[in-house]
């Protein structure tokens, strides 16, 4: 029954209501399973262990060189902030409208996506760089708006930081825009989407890009296990399937043999 209702595209309320309802759960969630502070930067500092044994770690000098580029780091902070749900939220009222037969992939990517993402921030809670004393600063929080005061920080996990839910959802995006997209337009904006929000969650010091890989290891084994859920047959051609033959059919049928 799931994995038939997961196949279909349903009415827009209906479709909605689920991920709404969902994401609300999720984000509930997500900061109920906050870890302890200490543990968290603990983890952040292994991440910036292993980057540097692999010669990775180059997240301050991106993030030095954003800030020398008038305005940019200022129009990365407004975008860590707003396109995560707005992007995707965007691409999924396009496929619905547009592309019907590949939204029940893409939003049950995404829920599957969402979910296997509560175990990675249960099991392995990880402060993000600017926290780790990496030499990143929080540019997000020099703003208006505060990560780790008032109300925004009641509803935001600041130990949420691995798997990076803010690549997972943007290599999903651009995926569905390269398949889906028929103007070349909208398929480069789907190639151009994850580079560039892996520069917003890296300048803005926010993740690593050890982060940025697992949300899109995440993202990967989401759409893997989402196909087959999605791939259920219409009702009715199961009938005509197992329906015996009508009369005239049987006729021909020996006819032809």
């Amino acid at each position: 029954m799931a994995k038939r209702w997961l196949s279909l595209r349903h009415s827009l309320a209906a479709e909605a209501t689920l991920i709404l309802g969902f994401y609300a759960t999720y984000e509930v969630a997500r900061g109920l399973v906050a870890g302890a502070r200490q543990p968290a930067i603990q983890h952040a500092q292994e991440v910036l262990a292993l980057e540097r044994a692999l010669h990775l770690f180059a997240e301050p000098h991106i993030q030095h060189l954003a800030r020398d580029i008038p305005t940019l780091l200022g129009t990365l902070d407004v975008a860590y902030l707003t396109l995560h749900l707005s992007v995707s939220a965007g691409l999924l009222l396009w496929l619905y409208r547009r592309r019907p037969a590949a939204f029940p992939l893409v939003r049950t990517t995404l829920i599957i996506a969402s979910a296997l993402s509560l175990i990675g921030f249960l099991a392995f809670p990880t402060a993000p760089p600017r926290m780790a004393a990496a030499g990143l600063s929080d540019t997000v929080s020099q703003g208006a708006i505060n990560l780790n005061h008032g109300l925004v920080s009641s509803l935001y996990n600041p130990y949420a930081a691995i798997p990076s839910m803010h690549a997972g959802y943007a290599l999903i995006v651009g995926a569905a825009l390269m398949r889906y997209g028929h103007r070349i337009l909208v398929r480069t904006a789907g190639a151009l989407y994850p580079p560039f929000v892996l520069l917003v969650i890296v300048a803005t010091g926010n993740h690593f890009f050890f982060d940025a890989a697992t949300g899109a290891l995440v993202a990967g084994a989401s759409a893997a296990l989402a196909l087959p859920l999605t791939r259920a047959k219409p009702q009715a051609e199961i009938l005509t399937l197992a329906a015996p033959p009508a009369p005239e059919s049987r006729t021909a049928l020996k006819r032809a043999a």
